[in-house]
């Protein structure tokens, strides 16, 4: 039966070729406008870690005196020097690293051609093992070699194929700025997005970093820092001083109940640093997740959700445009139907066949829907946003494309197919 509903509904289409295209062209444009902002919202708020981002979790303790930041409430996001070195030696997690973004000017090995300048991290030992990143080869390094300022650099692969092509690169030397580092480690493949464990306020969808450097080599060597520096008081803008904010920090926490028992560690700690005059705010320590962490940085910006909202209004119209050229189509053709309905076909029999019409609608409607919306893809990513570059549909949003596309024309078609149903077979005989 389903071949022969098939049949009717394809000769139902191809009978009245213009009001096909209508709408086909509707639920087309309305799929492709919603699937691009839809497809634009899924990489951004995607979780980057799946698996493992319920263990990560970001402390934030707000050093600031009194009136500081009240106009913004983020400026107490970050660490201080002090305070991240505190927690790294108080071993509370099961694993703690500090990090902050930053940029060396590349020197290529043989020597010959002009530096570049490339994006990096500067991070401490446990930053590897705990957000599990992947290695083509060696590794990272210890805390040890953090705590003897360690001259070693993790490449990342793009950076290590422009300097050393395929050969081996394991101990080789690299020279970032004014100093020489040895190669330990090389990526593999690890694009997390958005960019988590940077600063969010300033890096939240930047490319890959290049290059991994222990955090306090980088300070001894003072190359150059990228991300927000809040500072106060006279004690001016030094990295390691307590009066200035900048350094991110992460701490992994198998369980919940871990978590709690570092949340109490966060408010004594809180209380131990007002014992020695600082911290003046009231306790107020908190420990977020991760996807909590991305959500209260409020990561997706809010013209995105804006758009999607347009986005899904136009879809609205556009279903309720077709749900009146279905209706007028379906009644005009009343007369066709109760010939079925007085040769015996069933008010179920005539809704099934209507719904496979409406279904195909929606199939042609989702390949016009998926040309319109790889079209839109590509205008975001002609655009300035850091986030542009991410609009790419993956095949989860092209399956759901032609799945919304389905849903919707059989959704619009319920209606009219129901109506259609309605009509006394008898009356329309009658009058005809």
């Amino acid at each position: 039966m389903f071949g022969y509903y098939l049949n009717l509904a394809l000769y139902s289409l191809k009978r009245s070729p213009v009001l096909t295209g209508l709408m086909v062209l509707a639920i087309g444009l309305g799929i492709g406008a919603s699937m691009t902002m839809i497809t634009v919202l899924h990489v951004m708020s995607d979780d980057p870690l799946p698996g493992r981002s319920t263990q990560l979790y970001y402390p934030r303790i707000d050093p600031q005196p009194l009136g500081r930041g009240d106009t913004n409430p983020h400026s107490g996001d970050n660490l201080t020097w002090p305070d991240a070195q505190n927690l790294l030696r108080a071993n509370r997690a099961e694993r703690q690293a500090a990090m902050s973004a930053g940029s060396a000017a590349v020197y290529p090995v043989s020597g010959d051609g002009q530096p570049f300048f490339v994006p990096g991290h500067y991070v401490t030992a446990d930053f590897f093992p705990m957000f599990d990143v992947p290695f083509r080869a060696g590794g990272g390094w210890t805390r040890e070699q953090d705590q003897q300022r360690a001259r070693v650099v993790v490449l990342g692969a793009d950076l290590k194929r422009k300097l050393f092509g395929d050969a081996p690169v394991l101990g080789r030397t690299v020279h970032l700025k004014d100093a020489d580092f040895s190669v330990i480690g090389v990526l593999g493949a690890w694009h997390p997005q958005p960019k988590f464990y940077a600063d969010l306020d300033h890096g939240a969808f930047d490319k890959d970093d290049q290059f991994f450097l222990p955090l306090q080599t980088a300070l001894d060597l003072s190359l150059a820092f990228r991300g927000q520096l809040s500072c106060w008081g006279s004690g001016g803008d030094s990295r390691k001083g307590p009066d200035c904010t900048w350094l991110q920090f992460w701490v992994q926490l198998a369980t919940p109940a871990k978590a709690q028992a570092y949340r109490q560690f966060l408010d004594d700690y809180w209380r131990q640093q007002q014992d020695h005059g600082r911290f003046p705010r009231p306790v107020d320590a908190r420990l977020y997740d991760l996807m909590s962490w991305l959500a209260y940085k409020g990561v997706v910006p809010g013209d995105v959700r804006m758009q999607l909202w347009l986005a899904l209004g136009f879809l609205l119209v556009c279903m309720i445009n077709i749900v009146a050229l279905l209706l007028a189509k379906f009644l005009r053709r009343s007369g066709e139907i109760s010939v079925r309905r007085a040769m015996g076909a069933r008010r179920r029999d005539i809704f099934v066949q209507l719904g496979i019409e409406s279904a195909l609608i929606g199939m042609a409607g989702g390949a016009l829907g998926l040309l319109v919306a790889e079209l839109g893809l590509w205008s975001v990513r002609q655009r300035p946003d850091a986030y542009a570059h991410l609009a790419q549909m993956d095949a989860p949003m092209l399956f759901g494309t032609l799945a919304l596309a389905i849903v919707a024309s059989v959704l619009a078609g319920l209606l009219p197919a129901w109506r259609a149903c309605r009509v006394p077979p008898a009356l329309q005989l009658k009058t005809q």
